[in-house]
């Protein structure tokens, strides 16, 4: 029996676009779709599921899968005009149909294929793709209507990145569902909300056939990871962490992609994803495939993935790995290994392209969103408009504070007065991009310990050390970004095979580290002074820069028509009172976070709760740093302390008005 053939569901519009490279919606129009189309014959409403995919070398594609017993001979595929797209309806098939593409390249060998536009994806080893209609109505409208109407530089964003697989485990061993993570008593919404995070940051959801990859060999791009449930489930997961007002910012890896037969590579016969030249299609360090960035069907398929994410799943931005990897053409090549650009430099001039088309897509599409580029070298403006010459990401990660920091961090407190510009180095570039200050997974693993472990001394020391720096951290200029576990001082390496150290939780200091990261991310959002101004110089001013014989840092944070907050650090293990600490102005200076409070496991040394500052008059010698103020404060030992600007005082009333002797 002929098979009936259905009139292509693609319009003439829909393939304009895909030919030049211009579908911003490409999910839409390729890929698996649950539809009703008219019967040929009699023009009766037929269910099914229309099939079309991208594969212009192939010479026949065809859709396989359990409804037809994975017979290459039942359901072969029509080519769409001269779009390269090859498509088709199966009548009765609906959700949950596992499917593969059967394509014969231009080679003329058969592969089986996943689909590179599925929504949803069979759980590994098991390599098919799968139909799925999305039944989720969304609550988290409120949300979504404010994120509109913000810029994330001039926002609050204290970000919570995790691993889901290994956050929490069953005592079986089994990963925590995505409902099960969203449960609003016991899940991640509650546990963020409680501690104050703004953001958390999941990493790489988008499905990976191998776990110990930690999502950065993606598969299929489009679906989330099956083994936390369906994209259903995923979406709920984000609609909980809206409505406790938690934004989701995803890993997103358009760099590189896994080298699995079944999925990206060699799809039509041909190196269509990736680039045909090994030296600029290869990645040798992480031994996967460079996508094929001068390829405007490539280029597009990356874009719309981005959009999808933050359209399709409300995610709130994305966090790009690996933009060096993808910037410079040399990238972890020797002399001879790389072919310099037209110009004979080595920046990807491709990549560049297609991280401004990304941004500027973005940004235009979906307000109030925020990309993040992982990006570890001096690059001018990555954070810079496109219009400029800048790539036009919202957000970079300071990778030179975080191994500024951790550097001075790990070194004896009697060693560190002899290496004090490590901490104010970042001062000097704070303001050349805007950044995020990262503690992040790649910090914690393979060989360099927790972050507790990187610390000096004995526990006590460790655990202060670590909330001094954490709070140091928070009042910095540029948003912070921790590590699941940081919060409560995990003690071993992480792992992607088992749970966080939820049982240190059991002792007091370590709940006291987490009360602290409480509270100060907490103070953090209700005080605009740490982040309204996070990108201008404006809102930052050394008070001390230089008082290496104490270890001793301080500073002011200001925003506009708020109060100043004073942070002051001591990196010391020893008590530095009476310390004479310059102040922008006199008055009582409320102690609003003091990390050695004993609530924290701290020593308890402190200044009760208030300094009381005094005009410097002429005595400004008195004053460190000229300030117009100055008090004699308690630092305590390896501590960070924060105190609040008196409020202004109510202005005097207005003198009565006069009686009229007319």
């Amino acid at each position: 029996m002929t098979p009936r053939v259905f009139p292509t569901t693609l319009g003439e519009f829909d393939i304009h676009l895909v030919n030049e490279g211009r579908h911003e919606q490409l999910w839409q129009v390729l890929g698996a779709h649950v539809k009703e189309l008219p019967d040929p014959e009699t023009g009766e409403p037929v269910p099914g599921t229309t099939f079309a995919v991208w594969a212009p070398n192939a010479r026949s594609v065809r859709v396989i899968g359990d409804f037809n017993s994975w017979d290459g001979n039942a359901h072969p595929m029509q080519p769409v005009q001269q779009s390269g797209v090859w498509e088709t309806f199966v009548p009765g098939t609906g959700s949950g149909t596992t499917y593969k593409y059967l394509v014969e390249g231009s080679d003329g060998i058969w592969r089986q294929k996943a689909d590179p536009l599925a929504s949803f994806a069979e759980q590994p080893p098991a390599t098919g793709s799968r139909v799925f209609a999305s039944q989720h109505e969304w609550q988290d409208q409120e949300w979504m209507a404010q994120r509109s109407t913000k810029q994330p530089v001039d926002e609050p964003m204290s970000v919570y990145e995790m691993h889901p697989a290994s956050w929490k485990r069953h005592p079986d061993g089994r990963f925590w569902s995505y409902d099960e993570l969203a449960d609003p008593e016991h899940g991640l919404p509650a546990y963020l909300a409680d501690l104050g995070f703004t953001h958390v940051e999941l990493m790489p959801i988008m499905q990976h056939p191998f776990g110990g990859s930690w999502g950065y060999h993606v598969t299929s791009y489009f679906a989330p990871d099956s083994r936390f449930g369906d994209p259903d489930g995923f979406r709920r997961l984000v609609d909980a962490l809206h409505r406790a007002g938690i934004g989701v910012i995803l890993d997103w890896v358009p760099g590189h992609f896994a080298t699995d037969d079944w999925a990206l590579v060699r799809f039509d016969g041909t190196p269509l994803y990736e680039h045909p030249d090994p030296t600029r299609g290869w990645h040798p360090e992480w031994g996967s495939h460079i996508f094929d960035f001068g390829r405007r069907e490539v280029r597009n398929f990356l874009v719309a993935n981005a959009l999808y994410w933050l359209e399709e799943f409300h995610a709130d931005g994305l966090r790009v790995d690996g933009v060096a990897s993808m910037l410079y053409l040399d990238y972890a090549r020797n002399p001879g290994e790389w072919s310099p650009n037209q110009y004979g430099g080595h920046e990807n001039l491709e990549a560049v392209q297609f991280l401004q088309e990304l941004n500027a897509t973005v940004y235009k599409r979906v307000p109030g969103v925020v990309t993040v580029a992982e990006e570890s070298t001096s690059w001018p403006g990555v954070t810079g408009v496109t219009s400029g010459g800048g790539l036009g990401f919202g957000f970079k990660w300071n990778m030179g504070w975080m191994h500024d920091s951790l550097g001075y961090l790990k070194r004896d407190p009697v060693h560190r007065a002899y290496h004090h510009q490590e901490l104010t180095f970042a001062l000097v570039y704070a303001y050349s991009e805007n950044y995020v200050l990262p503690l992040s997974h790649d910090e914690v693993v393979h060989g360099k310990g927790s972050l507790l472990r990187k610390m000096p001394g004995d526990r006590w020391q460790q655990l202060a050390n670590l909330r001094a720096y954490l709070a140091y951290m928070w009042a910095h200029p540029g948003k912070q970004l921790v590590f699941m576990g940081t919060e409560f001082g995990q003690e071993s390496e992480w792992a992607e095979s088992r749970e966080l150290d939820w049982w240190l939780l059991q002792h007091p200091e370590h709940r006291g580290l987490q009360s602290m990261v409480r509270d100060a991310n907490h103070r953090y959002a209700e005080l605009p002074a740490l982040w309204q101004q996070d990108n201008k110089p404006e809102g930052f001013a050394w008070i001390d820069a230089n008082d290496a014989g104490h270890s001793t840092y301080s500073f002011v944070r200001r925003a506009e028509g708020q109060r100043d907050l004073v942070c002051v650090t001591n990196f010391a293990n020893a008590v530095h009172g009476p310390y004479r600490l310059g102040l922008p102005r006199a008055g009582a200076w409320t102690e609003v976070l003091n990390t050695d409070a004993q609530a924290y496991g701290g020593s308890g040394v402190g200044n009760l709760g208030t300094v009381e500052a005094v005009a410097a008059g002429d005595l400004e010698a008195r004053a460190p740093g000229g300030s117009p103020a100055y008090a004699e404060i308690t630092v305590p030992p390896l501590a960070t302390v924060w105190l609040l600007a008196p409020e202004d005082p109510p202005a005097p009333p207005a003198p009565p008005a006069r009686k009229s002797r007319i």
